[in-house]
């Protein structure tokens, strides 16, 4: 468990399932941010408990954020190449209601420190796209550097959009804080 502020980091219980799945599935705005340039569809129970619920059950890579007792989204973590130990983080809040609160930013650094403190990599990177000003935003207030823009290579909905790369070494992390 990570804690920062009022925003926890945890692995979930099996007994919250339906919780969960509530969140995800209820209120799916979030769907139009991350990365809804790839095809999504609702997962089924099934689809879910064997999916994104078991990870947040095993906590290795992938933690719920919960926040002043809430469950509200979650942090995670992916190899882009695991031999050469570049990695890359993800979050997602599910709840609108908690959109534009400072919760990406406030769970984000604890998820980063912890990286940093647990696995042997220097840098941790960011991806998303323009259509996400918050997430860009987001990272730029947390000190990652923007290392890359892939101009209008991401299409939705009739639009091009850039990718926008982050990252922050992890000399610059610890003179940071």
């Amino acid at each position: 468990m990570l804690n920062h502020k009022n925003i926890v980091l945890r692995k979930v219980q099996k007994s919250e399932f339906e919780l969960l799945y509530a969140l995800i599935t209820q209120d799916e705005k979030w769907t139009k941010y991350n990365g809804p340039y790839f095809p999504y569809s609702t997962p089924s129970k099934l689809e879910f408990e064997s999916g994104l619920f078991k990870r947040l059950c095993e906590g290795d890579k992938t933690l719920a954020i919960e926040v002043d007792g809430n469950l509200v989204g979650n942090v995670s973590y992916y190899w882009e190449c695991e031999s050469t130990h570049w990695l890359e983080i993800g979050i997602v809040i599910y709840d609108s209601n908690y959109w534009s609160n400072g919760i990406g930013r406030n769970a984000l650094i604890p998820w980063i420190n912890c990286l940093f403190d647990t696995l042997e990599i220097e840098r941790v990177g960011l991806t998303t796209w323009s259509g996400n000003p918050r997430m860009m935003a987001c990272a730029k207030n947390l000190g990652l550097k923007q290392e890359a823009r892939l101009r209008k290579v991401r299409y939705h909905q009739g639009v091009y959009y850039d990718s926008v790369k982050y990252g922050v070494l992890r000399s610059e992390w610890l003179a940071s804080k």
